[in-house]
């Protein structure tokens, strides 16, 4: 999206901010079909906050911008800032096998030949728990989800099952995104720091980030005002069904954390300029590694917890996460000037035909948000049609396969 014309730009736009087109993009993805969405927009000192839609659809209670968000594997993000915090202290060695710090967890063979580092980028060729933990998932059925919504998992128990699962490649070999890596993660933060996990990260990172309304959840409900967040399992659940009541442990140190979108964007912002570790540390976290779809196209560039993708107007990093009924992405250039943080309440919408997801509005209508969040006016933005220049739909690797 272009903004408004060259003859009279309205003076909302002066701060890089065109606040009618964001406006009518969230608008869109709404009108697509998405339940509700909000969003901020940040460009240097100037922020737009926005959301279309309804947080209740029975009762039609509207969305709001400064809403409370599962956000799923944004968790990841976090989750690699306390390693390298620990990195960066000479405690863990990210070339190490996970092995010399885990060997009851990650025992044998594997052990030896998985390194940290393989954690963090997804290239240890671990599996995912996650078709073992919710088993009615591989014929497209809600049984598991809604049968263990107040179950509670030991992380051991999680990683146990992804290790049983088979091996998707051998370690190192390409990226293969699997929640078990940050379980893993999460076990090795606590053993090289004596301190529970989730307890490090509140203080060391969600705290030292000034995150006022960040947390892992002590309970199924969440805190604050919130939408309601509808699961469809690609139209099996009809109509969909509202899964923000639930027990996060089957996710922990993976995907649990809870957000605002201006808590994201401050989070990136403070990480991306050194505030919360060091250049040294940061460097190792953007050495990526190409992120590939099963037919070979490039989603990301992932690096340790985070990714980067490039847009018409440049380099973003950040990452996106997935949980049921309810979707985020944050994205923000390398200085963390240029900002956009993006929720939704409504997940896997679309139909599965011939074994193929069949795209929605929707998986158009965000990118073109999207765009406009990310690059404003730059000319390139509508430059190969389509789909917003480019630009995908979120990859939104859900925890859910």
């Amino acid at each position: 999206m272009l903004g408004a014309g060259l003859l009279q730009a309205p003076a909302a736009a002066a701060d890089g901010l065109d606040r009618e087109e964001l406006r009518a993009g969230l608008d869109g993805v709404h009108e697509a079909g998405m339940y509700g969405v909000f969003s901020q927009v940040r460009d240097g000192r100037a922020e737009w906050d926005g959301a279309a839609g309804d947080a209740d659809v029975r009762t039609g209670r509207p969305v709001r911008a400064h809403m409370r968000q599962r956000v799923g594997s944004i968790t990841k993000t976090f989750v690699a800032t306390a390693i390298l915090q620990q990195f960066e202290a000479g405690r863990i060695d990210l070339d190490a096998p996970v092995g010399r710090y885990l060997p009851d967890v990650v025992p044998g063979e594997r052990g030896e030949r998985v390194t940290v580092r393989m954690l963090l980028n997804h290239t240890s060729g671990i599996g995912d728990y996650v078709p073992a933990a919710f088993p009615s998932f591989g014929k497209l059925s809600p049984e598991s989800l809604d049968e263990h919504r107040f179950r509670e998992v030991a992380p051991e128990r999680l990683v146990r099952w992804g290790l049983e699962a088979p091996a998707t490649n051998e370690p190192g070999e390409r990226v293969s995104y699997s929640n078990t890596n940050y379980v893993i993660a999460g076990l090795l933060l606590e053993k090289v720091t004596g301190q529970d996990a989730v307890g490090y990260i509140t203080r060391h990172v969600i705290r030292k980030a000034g995150l006022r309304h960040t947390s892992f959840p002590e309970r199924p409900r969440i805190r604050g005002a919130h939408p309601k967040m509808y699961e469809s399992l690609y139209q099996h659940i009809d109509p969909p069904r509202d899964y923000s009541v639930y027990n996060m442990s089957w996710v922990w140190t993976a995907g649990a954390v809870v957000s605002t979108m201006d808590d994201l964007n401050t989070f990136y912002r403070k990480l991306l300029t050194g505030e919360l570790i060091g250049a040294e540390a940061l460097a190792e976290m953007k050495d990526t590694r190409p992120w590939t779809d099963p037919a070979g196209n490039l989603i990301a560039n992932y690096g340790l917890g985070l990714y980067s993708m490039d847009l018409p107007c440049g380099t973003f990093w950040g990452h996106d996460g997935a949980v049921f009924g309810a979707g985020t992405q944050s994205l923000s250039t390398p200085d963390g000037e240029r900002q956009v943080s993006v929720a939704m309440n409504l997940m896997k919408y679309q139909k599965i035909e011939n074994g193929a997801i069949v795209p929605h509005p929707i998986d158009y209508a965000m990118p073109g948000f999207l765009l406009e969040a990310a690059c404003g006016d730059v000319p390139t933005a509508k430059s190969s049609g389509g789909s917003a220049g480019g630009l995908r739909a979120m990859p939104l690797q859900s925890l859910v396969p």
